[in-house]
């Protein structure tokens, strides 16, 4: 049952990954049955808005928009709290004497980012256009969710 590898000592069992590839299959196999899971995924599960009401739609969407925004807002604060207080005791350390910054340097490894970056925008154009079209369809198809997470995004920023 068991096989070893000397140079790794990963143990593998062949029993073991047919027993559970089975479970998952079985898994997966009681998911298709589920009346919810066939609704939610099932093989016509086009745009939100052929198969749900749009006060649900707004309701979801509005849900999920404000849980986002409220969190982006708590994790914004953060992180501006976290690199302005760095860039204070950085600028403290600096002033008195326990650290010294090498501008020259600074400056050297800041230009060679930038040119790295510029050659990046060229090859990451492509990848990029898909992302806009995938989501600009995306949008169109479901517009009721989407202006209720936005409304509801704005909302959790607010509160």
């Amino acid at each position: 049952c068991v096989t070893r590898f000397a140079a790794v000592g990963v143990f593998c069992c062949k029993e073991l990954e047919e027993e559970i590839y089975d479970k998952v299959v079985d898994l997966t196999e009681y998911a298709k049955r589920q009346r919810w899971w066939n609704g939610l995924f099932g093989k016509n599960s086009g745009p939100l808005a052929e198969k749900y009401s749009v006060a649900t739609q707004l309701a979801v969407g509005g849900l999920s928009g404000w849980c986002a925004g409220y969190l982006f807002q708590k994790v914004g604060k953060v992180a501006a709290t976290s690199v302005g207080g760095g860039l204070l005791l950085l600028q403290i350390a600096n002033n008195s004497g326990y650290i010294q910054v090498d501008w020259k340097r600074v400056e050297k490894d800041v230009n060679k980012a930038k040119k790295q970056l510029k050659k990046g925008t060229n090859k990451a154009g492509p990848e990029i256009n898909t992302f806009v079209e995938k989501s600009t369809e995306f949008v169109k198809k479901n517009i009721v969710v989407t202006s209720g997470f936005i409304g509801g995004f704005l909302l959790g920023l607010a509160s």
